[in-house]
């Protein structure tokens, strides 16, 4: 002990300079170790910092960018709405305009300057207190949050410490970060990661939300807006507050000047040249704010993360670890199966289509609210029980408990309330309950197409507004009504039946279980009345006769049937009911749709593909679409279901007659077929086209299912939902871009007899509507051989066929 005293004491000794010498080392020392601790996390005091592998590899919140099969960008992923560029797409007086304004001295140092740091110190003594932080200081702040994101251990909960052990860590980092990168990339990185208010992270994000401009584009003007908006994203917002963001832009021009930053054809700006530039004012473009929804195809999009994260638990996204992806933070190049065209092409058919439905609709109601129950009789204390959903039901309860009273004056309080309507949002002063009859009394649909051979989703429509409802009608569980046949008939095929063996049309009745009772069940067909015809199963499914088809049922065994569908694409539990074989059980549109394709990919199944390829954002390939397909029907089977499907259109008194109209001028490119569904009370309304090509369905129906249609005329699937499928199919396959969807359906298989599926009158429009065979089917013509009435009348005139 009296030797280390010694030793100190002869350190510490001599002449004033040798101990000034010996006090600096060890202050300098002193630092330099108390750096080293908090970089360490010495006896965890200081909190955990960034290692070196992360500050190397630094990792950013980046959005990740959804495209359309045909290279169409349909939107962002984002919790940063951010878009990273190199430096060469940043235009250099950017550079420049930021280095003056935020780190003039930004190739001088090496991460802190301590120049700057002690004249910053000098301003705070003469009370005008200024930062000094670095541009590479500012980076690691928003690359490691240390902030925030790194604790500061024990010593932080010293007061006054805390701040001091966050800025060494600051200078730790940024000090790193000046050993691994360039200028040039620590630039570019802090221009990719800096907030510029609006929801725009990033230089790109940020030209292209105030200015509709890339960073290679921007002029001094914009630039100068931009980096005047880093001091104070919300008061020096160019939109928000034009006058303090000119201010503030000026002033930035002012540093740029100064320091001979302004260069103009080719020379330094003039005083009169500067003095113009300040003069002009800023324009920005008029941008809405960007959101995770916006695009095209938001229903699709917001399906994909449902989809995406399947992929990961099966294993197939994610490498060794078969970890989760963050689609709002990964920065993923995401290429979809989706055709924008296409999509364009369904949202207009379904959006035509439900226009033209919800005036019917109005006009069917008029005078009387449509919730009603099955007797017609109006529910009530609808709309008030609707409204104990809401979100303002709940505050009014929590603000006034035990005062009913209270709450219901103010949800019958007019107010200023957003409404959707065909023709854009519409603003109204009415009260919530109001409000909510307005709403609900709005029909709604679904629609998706889909490749039969490679299950691409080339078109999705979950409903016709997103902005107004978030559900989405695609994947909702419905009652398929008659369309639920297809698995019916599927199974009779297996079986060994055919299209033309034949089945009486007679009342029958079953035990069923009805209201969790068993009870006996007898089906009606559509129109009331039993023909007692003995009639073709292709007729049968034609006319959607329900009795044979639950005969059919009982025939081949419910259960199997239910395994078909399982085979086949349903994917919904199916209860083991009679009433299963008229639709009774809930699927979506999606597995249906689906199940089609496999009829018309020659019995083969393949789940629907939305997603074809991933990247990660250093563009490495981590996932490529493989599907694989399983027989579920034999080719036979197959043959026979796409032969009762076109009989929809070919057969006397088809459900599928009215697609006529929409297919005329496109009869030359493909072949047709289809089926409609129509459930209880009218409440749920389908129609699945196929071609050998393309498969598409649609839904129509109300947010509820006592909203709905009284009758079948105005409520039957081929009314209400065909007509979107008809819409669509006839734009697609006028499109030239689309002639790979011109094609007919296959020939026979091997060993089936024509006798076996031809086996009663067709009628095949020619092109100038006057037929001689539409006589078969009792449609009037005139003794000049033309229509008596207008061909849509006519064609709609077919039996309806509700469960």
């Amino acid at each position: 002990m009296k030797r280390l005293k010694h030793i100190l004491h002869t350190i510490y000794s001599g002449p004033w300079y040798k101990r000034l010498l010996v006090w600096t080392l060890t202050i300098i020392i002193a630092i330099a170790l108390l750096f080293v601790a908090i970089d360490v996390n010495l006896l965890w005091l200081f909190g955990r910092s960034p290692s070196l592998h992360q500050i190397e590899n630094p990792v950013t919140s980046e959005a990740s960018e959804i495209y359309s099969a045909d290279s169409v960008l349909l939107g962002r992923f984002f919790n940063e709405n951010r878009t990273p560029v190199t430096f060469e797409e940043i235009n250099p007086l950017v550079i420049r305009t930021l280095i003056a304004t935020e780190d003039e001295r930004f190739y001088k140092h090496h991460g802190v300057d301590f120049a700057g740091l002690f004249a910053a110190i000098k301003d705070i003594i003469k009370g005008q207190p200024r930062g000094a932080s670095t541009i590479t200081q500012q980076l690691a702040k928003n690359l490691f949050r240390v902030r925030t994101q790194y604790s500061t251990g024990l010593t932080g909960k010293i007061p006054g410490v805390k701040i001091l052990v966050m800025k060494a860590k600051e200078w730790i980092v940024a000090t790193k970060l000046e050993m691994t990168f360039s200028k040039e990339e620590i630039l570019t990185m802090y221009l990719n990661t800096v907030d510029f208010g609006s929801n725009s992270f990033g230089i790109k994000t940020a030209a292209r939300t105030y200015f509709g401009t890339t960073p290679d584009s921007l002029d001094y003007l914009e630039a100068a807006t931009l980096v005047g908006l880093l001091k104070a994203t919300s008061s020096y917002n160019p939109r928000l507050h034009p006058k303090a963001s000119q201010h503030r832009r000026n002033i930035v021009l002012q540093n740029l000047y100064n320091q001979g930053g302004i260069i103009l054809n080719g020379q330094k700006a003039t005083p009169q040249q500067f003095d113009s530039l300040l003069a002009q004012p800023t324009r920005c473009v008029d941008h809405v704010e960007e959101s995770s929804y916006d695009g095209l195809a938001p229903y699709f999009r917001t399906q994909l993360q449902d989809y995406i994260n399947d992929l990961c638990d099966q294993g197939l996204i994610g490498g060794p670890t078969n970890e989760r992806l963050d689609l709002y933070a990964d920065g993923l190049r995401i290429y979809t199966s989706l055709n924008s065209h296409l999509q364009r092409y369904a949202e207009d058919a379904a959006r035509e289509q439900m226009r033209v439905l919800q005036q019917r609709f109005d006009d069917h109601w008029r005078g009387q609210n449509p919730w009603q129950d099955r007797y017609h009789h109006e529910i009530p204390h609808f709309i008030e029980d609707l409204a104990k959903r809401t979100t303002y039901y709940k505050y009014l309860s929590k603000r006034f408990p035990e005062q009913p009273d209270s709450v219901d004056y103010y949800l019958n309080q007019p107010h200023r309330v957003k409404l959707f309507s065909y023709d854009g949002p519409i603003y109204r002063d009415i009260s919530t309950m109001d409000s909510i009859r307005y709403m609900v009394s709005i029909l709604h649909c679904g629609f998706v197409a889909i490749e039969p051979d490679t299950r691409y989703v080339r078109a999705w429509v979950g409903d016709i507004d997103f902005d107004s409802w978030k559900y989405d009608k695609v994947t909702a569980m419905r009652q398929p009504g008659s369309t639920f046949k297809l698995f019916v008939y599927a199974e009779a095929m297996n079986k060994g039946l055919n299209p033309c063996d034949r089945r009486m049309d007679a009342w029958s009745s079953y035990t069923d279980t009805i209201d969790g009772k068993p009870k006996q069940w007898a089906p009606h067909n559509a129109n009331g009345t039993f023909s007692g015809a003995n009639m073709t199963l292709k007729l049968a499914f034609a006319q959607s006769i329900n009795s044979i088809a639950v005969k059919l049922g009982y025939e081949v065994g419910i259960r199997d049937i239910i395994r078909t569908a399982h085979q086949m694409g349903i994917q919904s539990e199916l209860e083991p009911v009679p009433s299963l074989s008229l639709g009774a059980s809930d699927v979506n549109l999606l597995e249906l749709v689906n199940s089609y394709c496999t009829v018309i990919d020659e019995g083969n199944y393949q789940a629907p593909v939305m997603v074809l390829r991933i990247e990660d954002r250093d563009g490495h390939t981590i996932f490529e679409a493989r599907p694989e397909k399983k027989h579920a029907l034999s080719r036979r089977s197959a043959f026979f279901m796409q032969q009762l499907l076109r009989g929809g259109l070919t057969q006397p008194g088809g459900t599928t007659a009215a697609l006529w109209q929409y297919i005329h001028p496109v009869l030359d490119k493909a072949e047709f077929g289809g089926k409609t569904g129509t459930s209880n009370n009218h409440s749920d309304a389908w129609f699945v086209g196929v071609t050998p090509k393309l498969v598409a369905g649609g839904w129509v129906g109300g947010e509820y299912r006592s909203i709905h249609f009284r009758t079948g005329q105005l409520g039957q699937g081929s009314r209400t939902a065909l007509p979107i499928f008809g819409k669509f199919i006839q734009r697609t396959l006028l499109d030239p871009r689309f002639s790979c969807y011109y094609a007919h359906f296959p020939g026979a298989p091997e060993g089936v007899l024509k006798s076996e599926y031809e086996c009663a009158a067709t009628i095949f429009p020619e092109d100038t509507m006057q037929m001689d065979s539409f006589a078969l089917e009792g449609i009037p013509l005139d003794d000049a051989g033309q229509l008596d009435e207008p061909i849509e009348d006519i064609l709609m005139e077919e039996p309806t066929d509700s469960l």
